[in-house]
């Protein structure tokens, strides 16, 4: 195996170790009789790994990258994500490798394990998210670091993060809508001439996502890629790496919370046509109610969304309905207005047709004065029986006649109630079947690709 010149003066430094713990380790087996390593030879082990440890900072330099005016640093890199969040917050193990061939050593083993604690006294890439919002290293119980060095100096460098980021989303179809949601990342300081990022297993198997972290309450994840991106700033060029993740809406729980609820609403306006129009105060609880329950899931549904200047689709949903709810309400202002006024008629036609017509007394007495004219004698028998004649004729009269118009009735309904009971909910569900045949059917746009 040949190593960098680096190397090469400290492996003069560490062969004498070597030796001394080849050594140590030959005569602990030739004294040993029981299989079982003596407390000495523990002893003489970590000693022996110690001055490795040390030798290997000895006269090192932190501050100073790998290769520093011979070559570019070459950073590997790969994500595993273990799950989302909400709001776009990912927790990941993230990885990163690099040769430092200052870190060469020459030993019993290939790689040492190491602690976080080296982390800090070695050079470490300035890797940052560029569109993180805010990000936390998990530091229980001890810091959720891990280190390993290769014997050629190759180094990885492990950490878990929860990152949360910034997802550009355009909500014109919320909730069908779909988006990519991207994880930035590069060197704050260093421009690609000096520190360049490379995927590990290259952009096809570098970012993995847990079969358990695509489990997402609000989105299905229905894929993911990997890229790379060269920038260019004021103080150079920077390598960008990048992963896009496609995330889909879940529907099910606004059909609950507020689809149903509208749905069932307008249909709750709409019982009121089946109602008799004299029935006014059940028919303006049924337009004042249904009036205030649009307002109120308007609201509740405008609170889950962003500040956003523009409509969304369920935003138009729920106008669409709330002009169902409003216009039942006006049908039935309209209904009453001039149901008002046919009772004003009809009411007069009923009253006079139930009252008898009063005949004359000056006619009733005409015809005994001229009786009595003639000559013609009437007992007091056949008067009374000659005013009862005429009084049973009379009630039979009454009888006889028609109090009301049988066109006009109180009971009756209106024409206008007629045609709305076939016009509202033919209208109503051809907007659901666009609607949703609109929104369902098409293939999702996916906002935040490039």
């Amino acid at each position: 195996m040949g190593y960098g010149p680096h190397c090469s003066a400290k492996m003069r430094s560490l062969w004498v170790d070597v030796l001394f713990m080849t050594f140590t380790c030959h005569l602990s087996l030739s004294q040993s009789t029981t299989g079982i390593p003596k407390e000495s030879e523990l002893n003489d082990n970590i000693t022996v790994f110690t001055r490795i440890l040390d030798g290997l900072l000895d006269g090192y330099d932190n501050r100073l990258r790998p290769g520093l005016g011979e070559k570019v640093t070459e950073i590997k890199t790969n994500i595993f994500v273990t799950s989302f969040g909400p709001e776009y917050t990912i927790d990941v193990f993230f990885r990163q490798s690099w040769k430092d061939e200052r870190l060469c050593f020459k030993g019993p083993m290939e790689m040492l394990p190491l602690n976080n604690l080296l982390a800090s006294n070695i050079w470490t890439p300035d890797t940052f998210f560029l569109n993180g919002k805010k990000s936390i290293a998990h530091n229980m119980t001890t810091p959720n670091k891990l280190l390993r060095l290769k014997d050629d100096g190759t180094l990885l460098y492990t950490m878990r993060l929860t990152i949360s980021a910034e997802c550009p989303m355009q909500l014109e179809d919320f909730p069908m809508d779909a988006h990519a949601c991207p994880l930035k990342f590069g060197s704050y300081a260093y421009p690609i001439s000096e520190v360049v990022y490379k995927w590990t297993k290259g952009p096809g198997m570098s970012v993995v996502v847990a079969e358990e972290g695509s489990r997402l309450n609000q989105y299905h994840l229905i894929g993911h890629t990997v890229g790379t991106e060269d920038i260019s700033t004021s103080r150079g060029q920077y390598t960008v790496m990048m992963a896009h993740f496609y995330l889909k809406r879940k529907i099910g729980y606004f059909v609950i919370q507020t689809y149903m609820p509208c749905f069932m609403t307008v249909i709750l306006s709409q019982v009121s046509f089946w109602l008799n129009r004299e029935s006014v105060p059940a028919r303006t609880v049924f337009g004042v109610t249904t009036v205030l329950t649009m307002t109120t899931l308007s609201i509740s549904a405008r609170n889950s969304l962003p500040k956003v200047a523009y409509a969304t689709a369920m935003d138009w949903f729920i106008a669409v309905c709330y002009a169902f709810v409003f216009s039942a309400l006006i049908e039935f202002a309209t209904v009453n207005y001039f149901t008002k006024r046919s009772w004003a008629w009809d009411g007069k036609k009923a009253l006079e047709a139930q009252q008898p017509k009063k005949k004359d007394p000056l006619a009733l007495s005409k015809k005994p004065n001229n009786a009595c004219l003639s000559g013609v004698n009437f007992t007091k028998d056949a008067a009374i029986s000659t005013i009862s004649n005429s009084t049973t004729v009379q009630l039979k009269s009454a009888e006889t006649k028609p109090a009301m118009d049988p066109k006009k009735t109180y009971n009756s309904v209106s024409k206008i109630d007629k045609m709305s009971r076939i016009v509202f909910p033919v209208l109503f569900g051809t907007f659901n079947l666009v609607y949703w045949a609109t929104y369902l059917n098409r293939e999702p746009v996916i906002t935040g690709a490039d």
